[in-house]
């Protein structure tokens, strides 16, 4: 599980996306607990000398300074994964964060995808997620920043052993046209048949709000 052989890089290039980012934690269908961890800035760029498209896993201190936004220009450094099983970002650790040019058109009234700015994590604490069909995030909710790619851990053997996945959720209004759930979700247990997660903690995740909240 461990990369021994991390690495300090630059980078450089266009935010497409601002996201949350989650840690998410499954037992069985008796819990799943999110803990917000800071924030997945997605780049279309350069990195260790190749043009790719990644993202790079920031805290909310410096999302909360920089203000990324779809659109910026953005440098910095960061580090390769230690766990590259446990985190969804390409890199983390980042810094030297510098915003080059700010985005040329920021739509703040831009709806199903909301592509204004992403709040603080406590706003996303307190609205809770539901489970979001992994198509629509890698689709038409990618530039959403109520879209989150959350590091999953499975406790697979109480206090032995843990799964580990990436999972798509969303953070929006209950009642977003684009929204899908997608299929159910297996949460596997040692010597037993997985349970799934049929939506119905979705409901309990996000009980203090509306449909139009």
């Amino acid at each position: 599980m461990i990369d021994d052989t991390q690495e300090k890089i630059s980078f450089s290039g266009t935010v497409i996306s601002v996201q949350p980012r989650s840690n998410v934690w499954r037992y069985k269908l008796d819990n799943r607990t999110h803990s917000m961890t800071g924030y997945n800035i997605f780049i279309s760029g350069e990195t260790a000398g190749e043009q790719r498209n990644f993202a790079v896993a920031i805290s909310e201190k410096q999302q909360m300074k920089m203000r990324f936004h779809i659109g910026d220009e953005i440098s910095g450094t960061a580090w390769t994964k230690m766990y590259p099983k446990l985190e969804y970002a390409d890199y983390y650790r980042a810094g030297a964060l510098k915003k080059l040019q700010e985005a040329a058109n920021v739509n703040s009234d831009a709806k199903e995808p909301w592509l204004d700015e992403a709040p603080e994590l406590s706003v996303y604490d307190w609205r809770g997620c539901r489970m979001l069909d992994s198509k629509n995030w890698k689709g038409k909710c990618f530039a959403c920043k109520w879209a989150c790619m959350a590091n999953v851990a499975i406790e697979y053997n109480w206090g032995v052993t843990q799964k580990f996945r990436f999972e798509s959720f969303c953070y929006g209004p209950k009642n977003c046209a684009l929204y899908k759930m997608g299929r159910p979700r297996a949460v596997p247990y040692k010597d037993m048949d997985s349970d799934y997660d049929t939506g119905w903690l979705d409901d309990i995740c996000t009980e203090r709000r509306g449909d139009d909240e």
